[in-house]
């Protein structure tokens, strides 16, 4: 279960690092100004695409192993893939103005929308039905894939501007697309063996 945990945690993280939702955290915090809320938020919208994703993994997990492992390689590959491609990506997303005198309440519901309509089909909610039907640990994949994300969108709402200057995210891009691909790889072979 620890296993489960630390690999989808750590591939999680790391694709998530460099996404377009990092920056959108990022944008929401620097505008209303209330860290808490906004990072409720995220992470509540992270949380409902995890269960989906899992509800989904452990679903595929019931049917036979070997297709599966192959379509889980090549969800992999596909996610590598398209991580590789966005390293490259200039492209920056614009986050539409709010009214800073929501309440703290809207600030959530807000934040949570954007993550809602942000990241369904993305990358990471892919990865997280991947690998809940390749490890069938749903509560470690769902855990460690929350947990990825909503640390991912603290550190946005905590360290937002200094991480944007610093640290280069295209490398970061790189490093997640090596991972999904070795384990797109990996995935596909031992279900050929």
């Amino acid at each position: 279960m620890l296993q489960h945990f630390a690999v989808t945690f750590s591939a999680i993280f790391l694709a998530e690092l460099p996404d377009k939702t990092m920056f959108a955290t990022l944008l929401l915090s620097t505008h209303f100004h209330r860290r808490l809320p906004v990072w409720g938020g995220v992470t509540l919208g992270y949380a409902t695409h995890v269960m989906l994703a899992v509800i989904f993994g452990t679903a595929l997990s019931q049917l036979p192993k070997t297709p599966i492992h192959v379509l889980v390689g090549l969800l992999f590959l596909t996610g590598g893939f398209m991580t590789w491609r966005a390293g490259s990506s200039t492209e920056h997303d614009e986050t539409a103005k709010w009214s800073a005198s929501m309440s703290n309440a809207r600030v959530v519901w807000t934040a949570a929308s954007v993550i809602l309509v942000a990241e369904f089909g993305d990358l990471t909610q892919l990865a997280t039905a991947g690998f809940a039907a390749r490890f069938d640990d749903p509560i470690a994949v769902g855990v460690g894939s929350i947990v990825a994300l909503s640390s991912v969108s603290g550190l946005a709402v905590l360290a937002g501007g200094w991480l944007q200057k610093k640290v280069p995210l295209h490398k970061i891009q790189r490093a997640a697309a090596v991972l999904f691909a070795s384990i797109g790889i990996v995935t596909i072979v031992s279900a050929a063996v």
